[in-house]
């Protein structure tokens, strides 16, 4: 059973809590950030961290159409992360949109490692390609040529090195957000100086991510079992 926590006074501006511990998950949804979709996205995978001894912090942001966009959907990312009542070590995992708002949270500090789902991690990219009706213009209201500098604070690729360890996994046969994305970050990021490891699962795409039983999601729990070795907890 999740708490619910509230960051600000809009709707939206929730996070549920599940379980405890020294191990946190900060769970950001994706769907292109508009408001049709939510955090119930991450119900599954959701309870299967807490399964495996995880607190999750459940992230909803402001989204397009519902008071999202620039500035606000990242503010909302940096509040909410920011409340989390527990002292833990703190790893960002987000799907689609939300690998680029978990990302850019580890550019920010935020948390101490991030994984990254079929992540829409270069904005200009995906500006250049009209993804999903051009939303990415939407979301920074222009094109990188009209708002050089909300690209240069938005996108992951533009704010390289991140430097926290960090996850890509991506399947192959993904629509929706092209593998190259991933595959081009990952080559920069290593010669930027991150460390950064990219899965790239060949018979899954974009949705397995949130199927617990998928591919996918054994190659993000078997990373992050390592991460937490690795620190201890």
């Amino acid at each position: 059973m999740a708490s619910l926590h509230r960051y600000g006074d809009h709707p939206s501006q929730v996070c549920e809590l599940y379980g405890s511990g020294e191990r946190v998950a900060v769970l950001i949804h994706g769907g292109f950030w508009r408001q049709r979709y939510g955090r119930e996205l991450e119900g599954g995978v959701a309870r299967d961290l807490v399964a495996r001894g995880w607190a999750v912090w459940n992230v909803e942001y402001r989204r397009l159409g519902g008071g999202g966009g620039w500035p606000a959907t990242l503010e909302d990312v940096a509040e909410a992360i920011r409340a989390l009542p527990l002292e833990a070590g703190r790893v960002a995992i987000g799907h689609s949109a939300g690998g680029q708002l978990a990302v850019w949270a580890a550019a920010e500090g935020l948390v101490d490692a991030a994984v990254s789902q079929a992540g829409a991690l270069d904005l200009d990219e995906l500006s250049r390609l009209g993804t999903s009706d051009a939303v990415v213009n939407q979301l920074l209201g222009g094109t990188p040529e009209e708002v050089p500098h909300r690209y240069a604070e938005a996108s992951p690729r533009r704010r390289l090195p991140i430097g926290v360890p960090l996850l890509l996994v991506h399947g192959e046969r993904d629509d929706d957000v092209p593998v190259h994305v991933s595959r081009e970050f990952a080559a920069a990021a290593r010669e930027a100086g991150d460390d950064c490891e990219l899965v790239v699962i060949g018979d899954e795409s974009h949705y397995e991510h949130l199927e617990p039983g998928s591919r996918c999601w054994a190659a993000t729990t078997s990373w992050l079992e390592a991460w937490s070795d690795d620190h201890g907890r």
